[in-house]
C-alpha cells in the first residue's frame, strides 16, 4: 500500500475507466488544453509557472524525448484533463470523455508523482484536487485537499525560512506561492450553514473545509508565510520566446481568502456557547474589509477571472452576514443586504452558466454555491418578506461612536426589472434554471436543484399568489373577500 493508492483509494468514488489508448493526443490539441489551463487555473493557482508546462510538452513531444519524470507525466496529463475537463458543458460531451482519458493516462504515474517529502507531491495533489473539483462522479476533493495540506505541513511549507538562512527571492516566491495555492483551496467558501425555517443548518456532501464546517488542516495561528511578490515569472514560450507574462490574480486570491479564514475561524469555529463580544462590530468590519480588498483589485485582472472575483466577494458577504452560532441576530437591514447581494449574485452566475463557453474555472463547488445564496434568500423572505416586498426603505442602523459603521445599501444592477416581487420570484427561478444547467455537468446538481424545489415550495406559492393579486388589482378584476 503506497501512499499514493491510499489517496486515490480514499478519494475516488467510481473508479476511472482503463484508457482507450496508448498514444498521445495531437501536439496541437495538447497546447491548447496548456494555454486554457495556463490563462484560467495558473493566474489563480500558480502552483507553477507556465514555461515549465509549455517546455514539458515541447520534451514529451521531441521525436527523441529526453527521460521525462513521473512527476512531469502526472503534471502533462492532470493538466490537459483539468484543462478538458473545465471546457465541459455536459457529462457526456467530448471535453468530459477526454478529460477522464487524461485522468486514466495520469494514473499509472500516482505512485512516484505523489511520492512523500517532495514539492513535487504537494503540486500533484494540487492537481488531483483541482480534477475533482470538476469531476465529483470520479473523485472526492475533501480526501485530496487534506492529504495536500498534510504534505505541507510535513514539508514546513506553512512557515518561511528562518530569517539567517539565505534563500532567493524567486525561490522563496515559489515556496510561497506553492503554500498559499494549498491555503487557498482548503479555505474554499463552499456553501454551508444554510440557514433555512427556523436556522436550520444543513450539511453539504463532496466539499472542502468550509463546505462540511470542519476544522481547517491548519489555523491561521499555525502560518507564518507572507504573501508571494505579485506576478509570475516568464510567460508563455512562443516560437521559442517568452511573451508577456500573463496578468496574475493570484495574490488577490490568497489576500481574500485569509480575510474569509479570519471571519469563519470566529464565527463557526469558536465555542457555540459562547457568544462573540459585539457580533454586529465584528461582522461590519469584517465586511468593511472585503469591500476594501475589491477596491484594489489590480487593473488588468482579466474580465472574466474579475467577474469571478466579485461573485466570490457576493458569497463571502452573504455568508458572513447570515446567521450563525457566535454572530448577532441577522437585523433587518443585514436581511436586505443579503437579499441584494443573492440577486445580483444569482443574475450574473445565470448568465454566465448559459454562455456558450466556458472562459473561467468554474466547477461542481459553484453548483453548492448556488444553492447556498438560493437558500439564503428563501431564508430572508421567510424571516423578512413582508417588509422587502413592500418596496419601503429600510434604513441604514445609526454609526456609534467608536464602532465600525454598517456598510452603504449595494447598487442595484438589475434597475427597470420590476419591483422586489418580480425580482425576487426571477431570482427564485433562475436558482432552479441554473442547478438545472449544472446538472448537465454534474448530476449531484440534479439533487441539489430538487433539494431546492423543496425548501423553496412555500414561498414560491406565496410570492406567485401576491404577484397574481396584484395583477389582477392592477387590471382592475380585484374584488374584495366577501365581508372585507
Amino acid at each position: 500500500m503506497t501512499f499514493a493508492r491510499l489517496v486515490l483509494a480514499a478519494s475516488t468514488y467510481e473508479p476511472v475507466p482503463e484508457p482507450r489508448t496508448t498514444h498521445l493526443p495531437v501536439e496541437s490539441t495538447a497546447r491548447t488544453l496548456v494555454q486554457f489551463y495556463e490563462t484560467t487555473v495558473l493566474p489563480l493557482y500558480p502552483a507553477f509557472p507556465g514555461t515549465s508546462l509549455h517546455a514539458l510538452v515541447s520534451d514529451i513531444y521531441q521525436e527523441h524525448p529526453r527521460p521525462i519524470r513521473s512527476s512531469e507525466y502526472w503534471m502533462f496529463w492532470m493538466v490537459l484533463a483539468i484543462g478538458s475537463a473545465a471546457q465541459s458543458r455536459n457529462r457526456q460531451d467530448e471535453h468530459y470523455l477526454n478529460a477522464v482519458e487524461f485522468v486514466a493516462r495520469a494514473l499509472p504515474h500516482a505512485d512516484r508523482a505523489l511520492k512523500p517529502g517532495y514539492v513535487t507531491q504537494v503540486q500533484s495533489l494540487l492537481l488531483l484536487t483541482q480534477y475533482s473539483m470538476l469531476d465529483p462522479a470520479h473523485f472526492d476533493s475533501w480526501h485530496p485537499i487534506g492529504f495536500t495540506c498534510r504534505a505541507v505541513v510535513d514539508q514546513g511549507l506553512h512557515q518561511d525560512p528562518p530569517q539567517a538562512q539565505q534563500v532567493d527571492q524567486d525561490v522563496l516566491d515559489a515556496r510561497r506561492r506553492t503554500f498559499y495555492c494549498v491555503y487557498a483551496l482548503d479555505r474554499s467558501v463552499l456553501g454551508s450553514h444554510l440557514v433555512l425555517g427556523h436556522a436550520l443548518t444543513l450539511w453539504l456532501c463532496r466539499a472542502i473545509s468550509m463546505a462540511h464546517a470542519r476544522a481547517f488542516s491548519f489555523y491561521d495561528d499555525a502560518v507564518s508565510v507572507a504573501l508571494p511578490s505579485p506576478g509570475q515569472p516568464g510567460g508563455t514560450l512562443a516560437g521559442g520566446q517568452i511573451t508577456k507574462p500573463i496578468p496574475d490574480a493570484s495574490v488577490s486570491l490568497f489576500r481574500l481568502r485569509q480575510l474569509q479564514s479570519d471571519w469563519y475561524q470566529m464565527l463557526y469555529q469558536g465555542n457555540p456557547t459562547e457568544p462573540l463580544p459585539d457580533a454586529t462590530s465584528f461582522i461590519w468590519q469584517k465586511y468593511y474589509e472585503m469591500w476594501e480588498w475589491s477596491e484594489r483589485l489590480p487593473t488588468d485582472v482579466p474580465v472574466a477571472i474579475r467577474e469571478m472575483l466579485d461573485l466570490e466577494l457576493r458569497y463571502s458577504y452573504v455568508y458572513c452576514v447570515a446567521s450563525s452560532a457566535r454572530g448577532a441576530q441577522v437585523s433587518a437591514y443585514g436581511r436586505l443586504l443579503i437579499f441584494e447581494h443573492a440577486i445580483s449574485y444569482m443574475d450574473r452566475i445565470y448568465d454566465i452558466a448559459n454562455l456558450t463557453t466556458n472562459t473561467a474555472l468554474y466547477t461542481y463547488h459553484d453548483a453548492l454555491r448556488v444553492f447556498f445564496m438560493g437558500s439564503q434568500f428563501v431564508a430572508v423572505l421567510r424571516d423578512a418578506g413582508d417588509l422587502l416586498l413592500s418596496g419601503s426603505p429600510i434604513p441604514i442602523p445609526p454609526s456609534v461612536p467608536g464602532k465600525v459603521s454598517p456598510p452603504p445599501q449595494p447598487v442595484r444592477l438589475d434597475r427597470g426589472t420590476g419591483d422586489n416581487l418580480d425580482r425576487s420570484l426571477r431570482c427564485l427561478e433562475r436558482v432552479k434554471l441554473t442547478l438545472r444547467l449544472y446538472g448537465h455537468r454534474w448530476k449531484d446538481a440534479l439533487s441539489l436543484m430538487e433539494s431546492f424545489d423543496t425548501i423553496s415550495a412555500e414561498v414560491w406559492k406565496n410570492l406567485s399568489a401576491r404577484r397574481a393579486m396584484r395583477n389582477a388589482h392592477a387590471a382592475g378584476h380585484w374584488q374584495p373577500a366577501p365581508g372585507a
